[in-house]
């Protein structure tokens, strides 16, 4: 036998089995990772549908029928097909002008495989119920896939991404699903309600209370507050003071923000000393009070918590936060932060953010940041494009460089500020030109500068000098979009999930878009930073391996698992476009549902409108640009003291392909790491098999490829290997499977790779199907149609012999008793 490449753009069936046999997965003992798909796909807007578990076409290239069977592409298994399924046929089907011309598929004589324009067309009555995620187009389909009828062998997303198993059995096993009770009743009847947004309601509460005294937290609270005031709350926005200490008072009522006034007003309103103890729901309640003097409901209500305190106190009015219906935004400053205000954050759907005292990292700052009003449009939003410190001795320096891109510019804002003595600032714009003299806030130490109009596309340099020993500064920068029909590149962070107990790894996320477009090739990089200031730094990629589901979707991603202690840690996420940085253009979006080009109705195939034509490889070069992004707080439980054990595995290998040539077969994949994706695993083990459901589920019995000659390297490299199969045991294979596990220095394995597969090529006669409706009918018995042939004309020659015979002994017979004559 001699090995071709499976090819599997090409249609290869008139009929798609729907069942499989059942087997059951192992179990495997080490620390698994968290679910990749379902946690992505929360980031995915609803331009991408990637995250569905289908049994149908994974990409817009794929053919229709590819996708759901792997096992059927050679003539030999052609012919052995199921009359369960969706029916119709294969057919060359092709339109000039007016006239359209339709023939049957030819198969190529040396893969078996049907031809490259090859369709298949569907009937348009079927009798076939399932899937509902593949075809929902056909009447008759109306149900999901279940265990009995999913196809397991299919090289789809849904088995890729749920371990083979089928819709119906993700769905039934999600903890969702079970804790949802049957109802015996008819369903109550639908409640619409009719909604519209409103003016923006925000009320700051902010501690002052004697802890605020230390670290010097009032004034780093106060610096943030302005710079919230100042650049962040959108015009039209109504926007209230509270203070709280022991107990509460009103600073500003409700002020809607028209101009600089009304801003300016509320600046003078910030607080200037601290003492007291801290009473949080004293503040929260008051603020009520405040919203409820200039509307009769707090519902919809922004209420924006700061503190730094501890309140055995807060719980008392957390089911009042409850009830409110007021959105509580929790900003929780230095390691005594009270925990109990983070259920009614996630309660009432606000975010929840922490700051650590260490200033140069900026928290505060990027906190308040963040608090953009969801609401409002994007091209009316203030982008961060940088946020950086530094602690810095006297006459030392901060230098840096912040792109403003074409997509942004408008109301450009840069801010500075500092600890102890102000700093020689500079600014220069991309022609090199030194800016106008920074405001300067000499009691909250900051210094501010707005470019009117819209800044200057390229490079802006800055230059910080410290005046003074032990010092801290920090730079950031803010813009809007410049121009309100074209969409900004925007960068949102988070993580899998917002609490986590040791062991259990945790994901970060950074989607980076421009509208509905994900942006490709950009510099992404994490900075986690824990309760006491210790900093992690990860580079996140979009490689569809190890964290990363899927490539090239514009969502970046790694395994967090570094934990240096228990408590709060904050994410903050950096993204540089350069010269590698693309975007796909798309005249269209990109939709990944199974097209038909067409249906039978009476043995007639009746086309369909085509499909817009879309290369999701087709890249467009993007100009440079900076982002930063702040991705909320989330708590860490149970790390122990000391240094941690090992308990991680290498990460799945989810991305293996595998081509032949000849009798070699080369592989590639991406390299997982030591712990998850982070590190070098110490060696792979390579096995084949002859059938999928034995490689998978009998990973250990399969038979070992020798790698000794393989040395692994540094995770998410690509791994490329070539070898010979050798003699499989399986007769009558068809393919060759191929999965790998990796193996890390403490012995601990990765699970089951993806399965890869490579088509072995049997000669067999040419088979073309003819014009008739094909029906596969039932598996044939296994005589040839020469056999059959020779049959026929053996028992016709026999027939033959047996009348002649008979006719001459007839005739015998009747002469022996005519009359004798003679002459």
């Amino acid at each position: 036998m001699s090995l071709l490449h499976h090819r599997p753009s090409q249609v290869e069936t008139s009929r798609i089995p729907s069942s499989s046999p059942s087997v059951e997965k192992k179990q495997n003992t080490s620390i698994s990772p968290p679910t990749l798909y379902s946690e992505k796909s929360k980031m995915n807007l609803d331009h991408q549908a990637k995250h569905l578990c289908t049994s149908g076409p994974i990409s817009a290239g794929a053919c229709l029928m590819s996708t759901m069977m792997t096992s059927l592409s050679t003539a030999r298994s052609q012919r052995k097909l199921k009359r369960q399924g969706i029916t119709g046929i294969n057919r060359v089907h092709k339109c000039q002008g007016g006239s359209c011309a339709t023939r049957p598929c030819r198969t190529d004589a040396n893969t078996k495989l049907y031809e490259k324009d090859c369709q298949f067309f569907p009937d348009k009555y079927q009798i076939e119920k399932t899937s509902i995620m593949f075809m929902q187009g056909i009447d008759s389909v109306a149900e999901f896939c279940n265990e009995k009828n999913h196809n397991r062998e299919a090289p789809s997303l849904q088995n890729k991404k749920c371990d083979s198993r089928s819709t119906w059995e993700v769905i039934s096993s999600s903890e969702d699903f079970n804790i949802t009770e049957v109802m015996v009743a008819p369903p109550p009847a639908p409640v619409f309600s009719l909604l519209k947004i409103s003016e923006r309601i925000v009320c700051l509460v902010l501690d002052k209370s004697g802890s605020m005294s230390s670290s010097n937290r009032l004034n780093r609270m106060n610096q943030a507050a302005k710079y919230f005031l100042m650049q962040i709350v959108e015009n039209g926005s109504w926007v209230g003071m509270v203070h709280f200490d022991g107990t509460a008072s009103i600073r500003s009522d409700l002020i809607q923000i028209t101009g600089s006034n009304e801003r300016d007003k509320l600046l003078g309103s910030l607080p200037t000393t601290a003492n007291g103890g801290t009473s949080i729901c004293s503040g929260i309640q008051t603020a009520f009070e405040v919203v409820r003097k200039l509307y009769s409901h707090t519902d919809g209500s922004e209420i924006v918590l700061l503190t730094d305190g501890e309140d055995n106190t807060a719980g008392a009015c957390v089911n009042e936060v409850k009830q409110s219906g007021a959105i509580i935004h929790f900003i929780a400053l230095g390691p005594s932060a009270d925990k109990a205000v983070i259920e009614m954050s996630t309660a009432t759907g606000g975010v929840h953010f922490y700051a650590t005292d260490e200033a140069e990292n900026n928290g505060l700052i990027d906190a308040f940041g963040a608090l953009a009003s969801g609401n409002t449009d994007i091209s009316q939003q203030s982008l961060q494009l940088e946020s950086k410190g530094l602690k810095l001795n006297s006459n030392e320096w901060l230098n840096g460089t912040v792109i403003i891109d074409s997509t942004v510019g408008k109301d450009t804002f840069f801010l500075v500020t500092w600890v102890q003595q102000r700093p020689d600032i500079s600014l220069l714009d991309p022609n090199g030109t030194l800016m106008g003299s920074f405001t300067v806030d000499a009691v909250s130490k900051m210094a501010h500068l707005s470019i009117p109009g819209t800044a200057k596309v390229g490079v802006w340099t800055y230059s910080l000098q410290a005046k003074a020993d032990a010092e801290t500064l920090t730079i950031t920068v803010n813009s809007q979009a410049s121009n309100s029909a074209v969409p900004p590149i925007t960068v949102n962070a988070k993580m899998n999930k917002d609490t986590s107990s040791f062991p259990s790894p945790m994901i970060v996320y950074a989607e980076i878009l421009q509208g509905y477009i994900p942006i490709l090739g950009a510099g992404v990089t994490a900075f986690i930073e824990s309760n006491t200031g210790k900093r992690e730094v990860l580079e996140l990629l979009d490689n569809g391996a190890g964290a990363d589901s899927i490539k090239n979707d514009g969502v970046y991603s790694r395994y967090f698992t570094a934990y240096s202690e228990n408590g709060r840690y904050s994410l903050k996420v950096r993204a540089l476009g350069g010269a590698s940085a693309v975007t796909r253009n798309l005249r269209h979006p990109l939709n990944r549902a199974a097209y038909i080009p067409g249906w039978v109705v009476n043995g007639e195939i009746e086309e369909n409108p085509p499909r817009p034509e879309i290369d999701e490889n087709t890249q467009t070069n993007l100009e440079s640009f900076t982002r930063t992004a702040i991705g909320g707080a989330f708590v860490v439980s149970n790390v122990p003291n000391g240094p941690l054990p090992d308990l991680y595995p290498p990460s799945q290998i989810t991305d293996l392909e595998a081509t032949s040539d000849e009798d070699e077969i080369r592989i590639t994949w991406t390299a997982p790491g030591d712990d998850f994706d982070v590190g070098t695993v110490e060696q792979y083990i390579i096995r084949i098999s002859g059938s999928l459901l034995d490689l998978r589920d009998n990973f250990d019995d399969a038979l070992q490829i020798n790698t000794s000659a393989l040395l692994p390297s540094e995770a998410n490299t690509k791994e490329s290997f070539a070898f010979k199969p050798g003699n499989l045991s399986e007769e009558n294979a068809t393919h060759i499977f191929i999965a790998i596990r990796s193996v890390d220095k403490s012995n601990l394995t990765s699970k089951v790779s993806n399965i890869a597969q490579v088509a072995l090529f049997t000669p067999e006669a040419d088979y073309t199907p003819d014009d008739s409706h094909p029906d596969p009918g039932p598996a044939k018995s296994g005589v040839s149609i020469s056999t059959l042939v020779l049959i026929v004309v053996g028992s016709v020659v026999i027939v033959s012999l047996i009348l002649s015979v008979t006719i001459c002994i007839l005739n015998k017979n009747r002469n022996t008793r005519r009359p004798r004559t003679g002459f």
